[in-house]
């Protein structure tokens, strides 16, 4: 049985290590897309657009929202963060689990639009080692630090609303039980709704013929 593509939406505190653990995710396993978002925040040291995001203007993201052409967007720090509609829904159709690495905002929003989306929450294991992690990548101000533990703490109010939790400590591990989370969602019964359509239509033909 040949499964569709899912959607696979990624959230996490800032920090707790989530494009380490796709860009790990995406080395070991094939069957994966990493769908690149639109912000209009300055790239960091080592970023290239088109690679770790697009970057653009407040201007052009607003334009883009304004023609549909994203499948959700949210501002986050005083930036927009956007997922281009067309690149996701072509890697869905030929058959590929595409990965949203999106906040919590956007998340929500997708799960109405896709309601058989994955929803996963990337977490550091202590709170100590979210703050250390912020502090090592030696790329922002204490201010923005600080800015960001408080998001941190907002977000926690809805880790709930995933499917899964992903305590990242050890990378490789990590990565292995992510896989085997998707894979495994694969077989919820309500994204096989036609598998099980065709089951029962068989079955049915099965039990006529016996009379």
């Amino acid at each position: 049985m040949k499964h569709k593509g899912i959607l696979v939406v990624v959230s996490g505190f800032s920090g707790a290590g989530k494009g380490t653990l796709m860009k790990k995710l995406l080395q070991e396993y094939d069957r994966y897309a990493l769908s690149i978002s639109m912000t209009t925040r300055m790239p960091r040291e080592g970023e290239a657009d088109g690679r770790e995001y697009f970057f653009v203007s407040k201007e052009v993201f607003e334009e883009k929202i304004q023609a549909d052409g994203l499948v959700e967007y949210a501002c986050y720090c005083d930036n927009y963060y956007g997922t281009p509609k067309e690149y996701v829904e072509t890697q869905l159709a030929a058959g590929k689990d595409v990965i949203l690495e999106i906040e919590i905002q956007g998340a929500l929003k997708i799960k109405e639009k896709y309601p058989t989306a994955l929803l996963l929450f990337v977490m550091p294991p202590t709170a100590e080692e979210l703050q250390r992690r912020l502090v090592g990548r030696g790329t922002e101000t204490q201010d923005v630090i600080a800015k960001r533990l408080r998001r941190a703490g907002e977000e926690a109010k809805g880790i709930e609303k995933y499917d899964y939790i992903v305590i990242n400590d050890k990378l490789e591990e990590c990565a292995r039980e992510l896989h085997s989370m998707i894979q495994a969602a694969h077989h919820a019964p309500y994204r096989n709704e036609d598998f099980i359509e065709n089951m029962r239509q068989e079955l049915d033909v099965l039990v006529k013929g016996e009379k």
